[in-house]
């Protein structure tokens, strides 16, 4: 199996690179977002490249070169001189979000937030972190390689937080004790007053 790897192209030449790579029987992958583009005579509706500069393609080693003859494209995303690969997680994402008929937005890079894992609705499966703008919470989906994020809006009760299981252990045995406490303390309360009652 072939790693992905993002490829930085020249400005407004994603489309062209993803044409060419089609031509060469390489494997490619341009996540677009749907904006208005304005004209003298007309308005229309076009599909932009969600992170602009960028598209992915999968490749080996032996095709490095004929991705590199590419015309519009600059260089593949490299860390160390070897090309970065972008792991099939983090593609498949983006692809099943652009796919989707949610409303999505790109947003800046960011690593703060929970992660969490949507257990309902056309992104079930899906990991990525959680932020909350006002009341809306957003799923951040995010390619690490080209440090390039897009948020999502979804209902906070689709969403679970990822845990370790010790963790999750821990919690729910604290919540349990404390539980149990208060019904103890409760317990005892009501002895008391009853014994209080009889004495009386």
């Amino acid at each position: 199996m072939f790693n992905w790897h993002a490829l930085w192209t020249r400005s407004r030449h994603e489309q062209l690179v993803c044409r060419e790579l089609i031509t060469r029987q390489v494997e490619s992958f341009l996540p677009t977002v749907p904006r208005w583009r304005t004209w003298t005579d007309r308005r229309k509706k076009v599909d932009w490249p969600l992170f602009p500069g960028y598209c992915f393609a999968r490749f080996d080693e032996d095709a490095r070169l004929r991705v590199l003859d590419c015309i519009g494209v600059v260089s593949i995303v490299s860390f160390g001189g070897k090309p970065a690969a972008v792991p099939d997680h983090e593609i498949e994402s983006i692809r099943r979000l652009v796919e989707s008929d949610l409303q999505y937005d790109p947003c800046p890079f960011i690593r703060e937030g929970a992660m969490v894992e949507v257990v309902h609705g056309p992104l079930a499966g899906l990991t990525g972190r959680l932020l909350r703008k006002g009341s809306h919470a957003h799923l951040v989906l995010s390619v690490e390689s080209v440090s390039q994020s897009v948020s999502v809006q979804v209902d906070a009760g689709d969403v679970v937080p990822l845990e370790s299981g010790a963790a999750s252990n821990r919690v729910v045995s604290s919540a349990a004790l404390w539980v149990r406490s208060r019904e103890m303390a409760r317990e005892r309360a009501g002895e008391l007053s009853r014994h209080t009652s009889h004495r009386s």
